[in-house]
């Protein structure tokens, strides 16, 4: 039977766009007074932004795009960390999804990310108590980012449950499916977010449109002998 569900947060259970803008807008601040177009400054964030969140050096290369590449970028940076919205919107159907899904099993999540910025989307999503336990991979070393097994390892540990006996739901098929089955997870992935475009590469058990789906797929293994789990 499946004894856990665990969540990846990003993209996964919110758009994270609505974060970004919102960070977006508290650095591009900072630029006030410095001489340049600011205006210009927070397109170029979110302009480079699109072309990939996970490219980094997103700030430098706003800054140098409207030649202020001199100045020093850790101002900009502490406010991009600094960024706590009061509010952010779950995808539609995830906060149900969750609630149905907790009175059956022990949910977990395991993120990356800055471990303030993480706390902080979760108490903006309302989302504090919802899990068993909640790993940030970051506190464990930035190099125990996911795929890494560490993160997951951690979750499964904090819940007492066995890696054959739980499923990663996540958007991202190299961080969150790769790593998930690496650490012997059955892995589901929703296409959401930035990363929906992107083919099946390593393929999941399950491919579906968003938590919903993904809860309506496991659902019917909560309870099941795990060895239905591996032919379907």
């Amino acid at each position: 039977m499946i004894d856990a569900v665990l969540f990846d947060l990003d993209d996964t259970l919110f758009d994270q766009r609505h974060w970004l803008a919102g960070a977006w807008r508290v650095v591009a601040a900072v630029g006030e007074g410095h001489g340049f177009d600011v205006a210009a400054f927070h397109a170029a964030l979110v302009d480079i932004a699109a072309e990939g969140s996970a490219r980094g050096g997103i700030i430098d290369r706003a800054l140098a795009r409207v030649g202020a590449r001199a100045l020093d970028v850790g101002p900009f940076v502490d406010a991009f960390k600094s960024h706590r919205p009061r509010r952010l919107p779950l995808y539609p159907g995830v906060h149900e999804t969750l609630d149905q899904l907790r009175r059956l099993v022990p949910l977990g999540l395991v993120t990356d990310g800055d471990p303030g910025i993480q706390r902080s989307k979760l108490a903006a999503l309302e989302l504090d108590d919802t899990f068993d336990v909640v790993v940030l991979s970051d506190e464990l070393g930035r190099d125990r980012r996911k795929p890494h097994a560490a993160p997951f390892q951690a979750a499964l540990a904090g819940l007492g449950v066995e890696a054959a006996r739980a499923v990663f739901v996540g958007d991202r098929p190299d961080k969150d499916v790769g790593g998930a089955q690496a650490a012997g997870l059955f892995a589901v992935r929703v296409r959401t977010g930035e990363y929906a475009a992107l083919p099946d590469e390593p393929r999941a058990w399950r491919t579906v449109a968003g938590v919903a789906e993904a809860a309506a797929a496991i659902g019917p293994l909560l309870g099941q002998p795990q060895s239905d789990l591996s032919v379907l």
